[in-house]
């Protein structure tokens, strides 16, 4: 199955003086198959020729194409001068209410200003 839409992201850094990477909280709002928030934190790191990589624990809340629920999103993505890869995957097991048993991946794609999604999964 598959849920597609936009969302709206809230980035704000977090004060963590003397570590060699920076931590943000996220904030999203979901529109489309997927109606609702997430909330998370995110980890970086770039470095001096400009490669970087991130991860980030994403917990999304509302529902899916109508069933409601959560499940935890993760994120790893990576960027250099050739290279951008960004893997997104549903946390096997973390899912709850109609969304208990969902399993699957999701795609971002950042247009202008704009982020959509692609959601598959299976329930």
């Amino acid at each position: 199955m598959t849920a597609k839409g936009i969302f709206e992201a809230d980035l704000k850094p977090q004060a963590d003086e003397g570590f060699v990477a920076g931590r943000m909280t996220i904030d999203k709002t979901y529109s489309g198959g997927m109606s609702g928030i997430g909330k998370g934190q995110m980890i970086s790191k770039r470095i001096e020729g400009g490669a970087a990589v991130y991860y980030a624990v994403e917990e999304f809340s509302g529902s899916v194409e109508g069933k409601r629920g959560a499940f935890t999103l993760i994120h790893k993505g990576f960027m250099n001068a050739e290279v951008q890869t960004l893997d997104v995957d549903i946390l096997d097991g973390s899912g709850s209410g109609d969304l208990e048993s969902i399993t699957g991946s999701m795609t971002i794609n950042r247009e202008s200003e704009r982020h959509s999604y692609e959601l598959i999964y299976s329930l």
